[in-house]
């Protein structure tokens, strides 16, 4: 019999300082949960905003998969890694004619298939293909492969998010938001049987605003001029979430959710 499969999700890695955060904290939580496959979203990884092909394989020897979001294009590079990196994957309800592919399939070590769909929430950002309905068409196409699917819908809007989770209710292992970069308390079964979190949360540095040094974003408001944003520097921190999901049935077993701060390992 086939054994249930451990899925170890990281929110928006911001900049340099969530790669340090990556680095230095990960290996802990990978120890603890011990899971199958860990996916991240890597569309801010490059200087805060966007991703480069160095970026993007350098993160790939630590995730096995990275989806993204709006970000994505931000660097020239983008796209470039869209096309190059099956590992890397973009929201599928962008126009089918970009770059780079909205689904992807893992194999674990023990030979049991991982389906990730990433979609893009439409509630103050682009007005993209309905991500409910694109939800439903590459549902289709996975469901050919494997019962076991994760989602990453990357929003602004809560309200968003947590409607496809009910949608997606009983048909996805797992649905992630991601976008807003802060850990919500909301880790759940529903009755179906898929995990939902609203936002997985961030890696970068602990003293921040979303990842942003903290001096820029409170000028911005201040100001209500635009900004050039940096990320913050360390201490870091890392937000996850994990489910345990039955290889068979796909249905979610059990979710949590937590952030590691560096000077949580102090003393180690």
């Amino acid at each position: 019999m086939p054994g249930n499969v451990g899925v170890l999700f990281v929110g928006d890695i911001i900049g340099r300082p969530g790669r340090q955060a990556v680095e230095m904290l990960l290996p802990h939580l990978i120890s603890k949960y011990k899971p199958s496959v860990v996916i991240g979203n890597g569309e801010n990884a490059a200087g805060g905003i966007g991703i480069t092909q160095d970026i993007c394989r350098d993160l790939l020897k630590t995730f096995d998969l990275l989806t993204s979001g709006n970000h994505v294009w931000d660097k020239k590079e983008g796209a470039e890694c869209l096309t190059k990196e099956p590992r890397l994957i973009r929201p599928a309800n962008y126009p089918e004619e970009n770059p780079g592919q909205g689904t992807a399939v893992l194999t674990t070590k023990e030979g049991i298939k991982v389906g990730v769909m990433n979609l893009q929430g439409r509630v103050f950002m682009e007005a993209l293909a309905c991500p409910f309905r694109t939800a439903d068409d590459c549902l289709e196409r996975l469901k050919t492969q494997t019962n076991i699917v994760i989602v990453d819908i990357h929003a602004e809007a809560t309200s968003e998010k947590q409607a496809l989770g009910w949608y997606l209710d009983g048909r996805v292992s797992a649905v992630f938001g991601t976008h807003t970069h802060v850990l919500t308390a909301d880790a759940k079964i529903l009755p179906k049987g898929t995990a939902y979190l609203t936002d997985a949360g961030m890696a970068g540095g602990s003293q921040s605003v979303i990842g942003i040094r903290t001096d820029q974003a409170i000028d911005r408001f201040l100001s209500s001029r635009p900004h050039r944003f940096e990320p913050a520097k360390g201490p870091f921190s890392l937000s996850v979430v994990f489910a345990e999901i039955d290889s068979t049935t796909g249905k979610a077993l059990s979710i949590a959710a937590e952030t590691l701060l560096e000077e949580d390992l102090e003393g180690e």
